[in-house]
């Protein structure tokens, strides 16, 4: 039972040190654009890979990895 003496204070010193994380995520706006990340990483509008290069198609300017052109 005297165990209790410590884990309850230490309990709640890390729910208060989550919330302050959550609370701070919040205020720098962590969460602001949740579909955006998600989308970014579905549709890649980057440069083809190279292997669709290497088969005909021309690298974009500035782009040294498209080999010969």
């Amino acid at each position: 039972m005297e165990v209790l003496v410590y884990l309850v204070p230490m309990a709640l010193a890390l729910g208060l040190l989550g919330l302050g994380g959550f609370l701070w995520s919040l205020k720098t706006g962590q969460y602001d654009d949740l579909d955006g990340a998600a989308w970014r990483a579905i549709l890649d509008e980057d440069d083809a890979s190279p292997a669709v290069r290497m088969a005909g198609e021309k690298a974009p300017d500035g782009d040294k990895s498209a080999g010969p052109a």
